[in-house]
C-alpha cells in the first residue's frame, strides 16, 4: 500500500523588524514564548546617506504553532513590544506582521540556534542534541525544550538561575533543600535546583503539555529521584517550602502574591523574575515590607530578579 502524506501542520509566521540594539532582547523573548525558527536577517541600508540618517534594523523571523496557546502568546509579543518602547522611548518602536504558512519547511533547523550555553559560573545548560564536554565544576543541564518555554537564553531565566547557584554554592544554606518551582516550563529551574543539592523539588506548571516536556528533561538529566513534576494550581498546595522560584510576568507574580506568601516558611527564600524595569515600583510595593525583605537583586539589561527572604526563622 502506499504511504500516506506527512500530515501538514500550520504555524504563525512572524517578522518582526527592530533596531539592532533590541534584537538580541526580542530574538530571547520570541524563544522564551515559545517560538521555533527563529533566526535574524540585517536590512541593508540603500545607501551611505541612509546610515547616517536611520538607524539600522534587523529583522527577526519566528514561527508559532498556531494551537490554544497562539492568542495569548500574540498578546504577550504585543505587550512586551510596548514594555520596550516605554523602556527605549528613543529608538524607533519595534513592528511585526503576521501570516500563517503551511508547513514552513524548516523542520528541525531551528535547532542550530540553540547551542550549548555557559548561564552562570557553573552552570551550562546544552541542548540534548548537541555534544559538550564539561569543564571542571560544571553542572551541565540538557533541555530539550519542544513548546515549553526555558532555555537559558532569556535574560530571565538566566538571572533566575544565577540567584539559585548563589543560593545553593555561595550561601550553603541547607534549609533549601526542599523547593517549589512555579510555572516550570521546561523544568529547568528545577533541574539546575536538583544538581546544584536540593533533596526534594516539585515542579507545577497549569498548562499539560509543559509539565510532559518538563517530565521529560527530568528523565533526561537523571533527577527523576528527586524531581516531582506535576499539572496543578498552586491554589491547591498546603505544604510550605523553604525556598520557592517563580519566573513569570510581573502581572502572574502580582496575582499569585498571596499564595506566595502562604507557600514561603518562615525565613525562606522567594525567588522571582520575568520582570522589567518598569515594573520595579509595582513589584517593590506589593512584596517588599512585612512579609518580605530583599535579600539581593539580580540585574541583566532591562530584567530584574530578586532574592525575597521572608520574615521569621526557618524550623
Amino acid at each position: 500500500m502506499p504511504e500516506e502524506p506527512e500530515k501538514k501542520e500550520d504555524w504563525l509566521q512572524i517578522e518582526l523588524s527592530t533596531p539592532t540594539e533590541l534584537s538580541d532582547a526580542l530574538a530571547n523573548f520570541l524563544t522564551e514564548m515559545g517560538a521555533q525558527g527563529a533566526y535574524q536577517e540585517s536590512s541593508e541600508p540603500q545607501s551611505q546617506r541612509d546610515v547616517a540618517e536611520t538607524d539600522i534594523r534587523e529583522t527577526l523571523k519566528a514561527f508559532l504553532p498556531c494551537d490554544v496557546h497562539l492568542e495569548q502568546r500574540i498578546s504577550g509579543l504585543k505587550t512586551y513590544l510596548d514594555s520596550v518602547a516605554e523602556i527605549f522611548p528613543k529608538l524607533e518602536k519595534p513592528a511585526f506582521r503576521a501570516e500563517v504558512v503551511r508547513d514552513p519547511g524548516w523542520g528541525d533547523a531551528w535547532k542550530k540556534y540553540f547551542k550549548p550555553l555557559r548561564v552562570s559560573r557553573n552552570l551550562v545548560i546544552k541542548p540534548t542534541w548537541e555534544s559538550y564536554t564539561p569543564k571542571r565544576g560544571d553542572i551541565v543541564i540538557e533541555i530539550d525544550p519542544g513548546m515549553a518555554f526555558g532555555t537559558g537564553q532569556h535574560a530571565s531565566t538566566r538571572t533566575c538561575l544565577e540567584a539559585i547557584e548563589t543560593l545553593f554554592i555561595e550561601e550553603r544554606a541547607s534549609e533549601k533543600s526542599h523547593v517549589l518551582d512555579i510555572g516550570t516550563g521546561t523544568g529547568i529551574l528545577g533541574i539546575a535546583c536538583a544538581k546544584l543539592g536540593a533533596e526534594r523539588v516539585l515542579c507545577v506548571d497549569n498548562d499539560p503539555l509543559a509539565t510532559k516536556i518538563a517530565q521529560a528533561n527530568v528523565l533526561v538529566n537523571r533527577v527523576d529521584d528527586r524531581v516531582t513534576v506535576v499539572h496543578r494550581d498552586i491554589a491547591t498546595l498546603a505544604e510550605t517550602f523553604p525556598l520557592i522560584v517563580a519566573n513569570l510576568t510581573a502581572k502572574i507574580l502580582g496575582e499569585l502574591h498571596a499564595h506566595l506568601v502562604r507557600l514561603v516558611a518562615p525565613g525562606g527564600r522567594l525567588v522571582i523574575a520575568g520582570i522589567i524595569e518598569q515594573d520595579r515600583p509595582d513589584i517593590e510595593a506589593r512584596f517588599l515590607g512585612d512579609s518580605f525583605t530583599l535579600h539581593r537583586l539580580i540585574a541583566e539589561k532591562e530584567w530584574v530578579c530578586y532574592i525575597l527572604k521572608k520574615a521569621g526563622r526557618h524550623k
